[in-house]
């Protein structure tokens, strides 16, 4: 009779001296062990390159926002010591930077206005004008007057000679009513430097009458002082005095170019628009022609 381990389909092994199966499943056991253990060991180094990696990307991060923050944070300091300065020197000039400081910001916006009117009106712009005058010369007075750009005034001015000539106006009051419009237009131009041009010499006035009271107020303090005289009380009435000369002249030098900027532009705006009027003047659209000879006045002339 067969008994249930005969019909076993896998025969269990037993542990024993003569039979190691169990040892040799042991020792492949710790093989793969040691190979899993070494792959991890393997695998640590470039874990903790990575890590490192992070690690100072980090630190490189962190120092490049501290960085950022002290370079604002010196700025903004570097900023407000200024500011400080300024404000301290103000106050050490008294009355006279103050003043000074009024008219600066006063010549300022005039300047500005003034680029603003030139910029707009574009009185030296003369590429329209040079166009007009080939065709005026080359008899085409509709062409001539259709070339020019008449929303600039010193375009509109010369149309309106170059249709007064085409229409034969009487010459003396074309020329008349020429020079109101170019005069009308160079007094526009004109039309705020002259508080400029005071400005520019009433500043260094201003400085120098600051530099006086500077020097009075610290002689005052001295006479007060009798034999005791502290010569810091000598020096800052010097600075003082010198502090208003410098913001005169610091005022009193820019306007004075500025000024002279456009004057001398105005100075060129009358100068073209004279020449241009000439030139459409003295280029006539018609060459008169000589009136035919009677028979009775060539024998009077023989």
């Amino acid at each position: 009779m067969n008994t249930s381990s005969d019909n076993s389909p896998v025969e269990q092994t037993t542990a024993t001296p003569d039979n190691p199966a169990l040892p040799e499943t042991s020792t492949d056991t710790d093989a793969v062990t040691q190979q899993i253990a070494d792959a991890a060991t393997d695998l640590n180094p470039p874990l903790a390159t990575v890590s490192g990696a992070q690690a100072n990307g980090d630190i490189l991060a962190n120092a490049a926002t501290g960085s950022n923050t002290l370079g604002q944070e010196m700025s903004q300091n570097l900023a407000s010591n200024h500011l400080d300065q300024v404000i301290k020197m103000i106050e050490v000039g008294g009355p006279v930077v103050w003043i000074l400081i009024a008219l600066s910001v006063f010549s300022l916006s005039i300047i500005f206005l003034k680029l603003w009117q030139f910029s707009v009106t574009k009185p030296e712009s003369t590429a329209d004008i040079t166009e007009s005058l080939k065709k005026w010369r080359n008899h085409d007075p509709a062409g001539a007057v259709t070339a020019l750009k008449t929303n600039r005034p010193v375009s509109q001015i010369i149309a309106y000679a170059m249709q007064g000539v085409t229409e034969q106006q009487t010459p003396a009051l074309l020329q008349e009513e020429l020079s109101r419009q170019a005069n009308q237009l160079i007094n526009q131009l004109k039309a705020l430097l002259r508080p400029l041009e005071v400005i520019a010499s009433l500043s260094p006035l201003l400085g120098l009458m600051g530099t006086v009271l500077g020097m009075i107020v610290a002689f005052q303090q001295m006479e007060a002082a009798g034999n005791s005289v502290n010569p810091s009380v000598l020096s800052g009435g010097i600075w003082q005095a010198l502090l208003t000369t410098a913001v005169g002249l610091a005022v009193a030098i820019p306007v004075a170019t500025a000024h002279s900027i456009l004057e001398r532009k105005v100075e060129r705006t009358a100068n073209l628009i004279n020449d241009y009027v000439t030139q459409v003047f003295t280029c006539p659209l018609y060459q008169a022609k000589p009136a035919p000879v009677t028979l009775k006045e060539h024998q009077r002339a023989a």
